[in-house]
């Protein structure tokens, strides 16, 4: 992952954290959600990391021939 990408996930993180609080705080159970689900994506995401981007031509088989 590029440290783009990295900079991108955690500022999603940070962000799904941030709403997720505020629907805690203010009693937004919507905003719970969206917030959590927002952080659990971008953790994902980092986690992810260089796996996670194959060459567009590689169908996952090339061990299996």
């Amino acid at each position: 992952m590029s440290l783009f990408g990295k900079a991108k996930a955690k500022a999603e993180e940070l962000l799904g954290r941030a709403e997720q609080v505020y629907g805690e705080s203010h009693g937004d159970a919507a905003a719970t959600l969206d917030g959590e689900a927002r952080r659990l994506e971008a953790e994902a995401e980092e986690e992810r990391g260089d796996g996670s981007h194959r060459h567009p031509d590689d169908d996952g088989l090339a061990g299996a021939r």
